[in-house]
């Protein structure tokens, strides 16, 4: 039964063109083809990934982000309250009016210091600048170093100039060690950073960013085995072309060099328009979309390979959407430009009263900070 299945999952038909199929990718003598096993080399790629980035992030990152003046502000954090903490992990860690004044009353606090302790406890949740900065640093180098590593695989190859020349002597296109490689670490890279994306900063993007890696690592695995390799270091290039500046533009935002960031987000945002809603549909998309029709019957294969390129233009016009609102936000004032995906964090004044004080003492808890907090009626009207 599963010889059965895995013959008809695997059919000539499902993923080549008529007149071709697996056993045309099959090595001989003179020629060297992508084979299944090859991707396994993927594990271990993923696992150097996962051990080398804490280790950059500890001692270039942090170095680094001292350099360029990344700090933190000071956090306040809440007072221990078993009653608000029991309701912000278990039911909502934004209550509603309503579910306020029943706190309000069961903690003896009002209404404004359980709004308050909420504000210190999501802050306190919220990552900060230096780890965003130490994942921004890590991603930049990669896409750096993949980017500039990719148009050196590819500025001497016909079918960097040529799109359509993907497609010479299909199926039956030797790889070369340089692709190969260039395809196990992009694959690698990918596969850590789904491991990853638990521990990571979570963004507003969070879901699409999943959607995108999936569909990456997906995309990059099945033109493997297929012989799209041409296609795919190309597809692998333009997208590795603005990402690397995009996260520049970060670490000088954290950093607050606001001439830089802007300077770089400008080009980033033109590099992303060109890259990803005009050659990556117009060229790439083109030549594996509309000119195959030229020379090969449809097949499912060609609409999968497709379907996926896709689900990455639909995820490119959403992230097109997000940075021409940024771009419109900081360029009339000069501000610093703010991810649109971040969560920002809460802000309120210092001299408001938190949960729990009592004419300078505390219930439930310590004090903050090993001191107490008078109350102080003089509140401001905007919190």
């Amino acid at each position: 039964m599963l010889s059965w299945l895995s013959e008809c999952l695997w059919a000539d038909w499902i993923w080549f063109p008529g007149g071709f199929g697996w056993a045309d990718l099959k090595d001989s003598k003179d020629v060297v083809l992508p084979q299944a096993r090859d991707l396994w080399a993927f594990i271990p790629m993923a696992l150097c990934f996962l051990v080398i980035r804490p280790i950059f992030e500890r001692w270039v990152a942090i170095p680094l982000a001292s350099l360029l003046g990344v700090t933190d502000k000071r956090r306040v954090y809440p007072l221990p309250n078993s009653t608000l903490e029991a309701f912000f992990c278990n039911i909502s860690k934004h209550p509603t009016q309503t579910s306020l004044e029943k706190l309000s009353k069961q903690t003896d606090c009002s209404v404004r210091q359980v709004q308050r302790w909420f504000r210190q406890r999501r802050n306190q949740d919220r990552p900060s600048k230096i780890k965003k900065f130490q994942e921004a640093s890590w991603r930049f180098t990669f896409y750096f170093v993949a980017f500039f590593a990719g148009l050196a695989t590819l500025i001497d190859k016909p079918w960097f100039y040529d799109m359509k020349r993907m497609w010479d002597n299909f199926p039956k296109m030797p790889v070369l060690q340089c692709q190969y490689w260039y395809y196990m670490t992009e694959l690698g890279f990918y596969v850590s950073l789904l491991v990853s994306v638990a521990s990571d900063v979570k963004r507003k993007d969070f879901k699409e960013q999943i959607v995108h890696h999936v569909a990456t690592i997906v995309l990059i695995g099945f033109s493997w085995l297929v012989n799209y390799i041409r296609g795919g270091t190309l597809i692998m290039l333009v997208h590795d072309a603005a990402d690397y500046l995009m996260e520049s533009a970060k670490m000088f935002n954290y950093a607050g060099w606001k001439r830089t960031c802007n300077c770089i987000f400008t080009v980033f945002a033109v590099v992303f328009i060109i890259t990803r809603l005009i050659i990556f549909p117009f060229c790439i998309i083109h030549a594996t979309l509309v000119y195959p029709l030229s020379l090969y019957k449809p097949f499912f294969g060609f609409y999968f390979f497709n379907g996926l390129l896709l689900v990455l233009l639909t995820l490119h016009i959403f992230w097109a959407v997000l940075i021409v609102r940024m771009v419109i936000k900081f360029l009339p004032g000069n501000d610093i430009v703010e991810d649109e995906r971040s969560d920002k964090e809460e802000t309120e004044s210092e001299d408001e009263d938190v949960c729990g004080e009592r004419n300078g003492t505390v219930k439930n808890g310590h004090v903050l900070n090993g001191h107490s907090h008078t109350l102080n009626n003089n509140r401001s009207k905007t919190d």
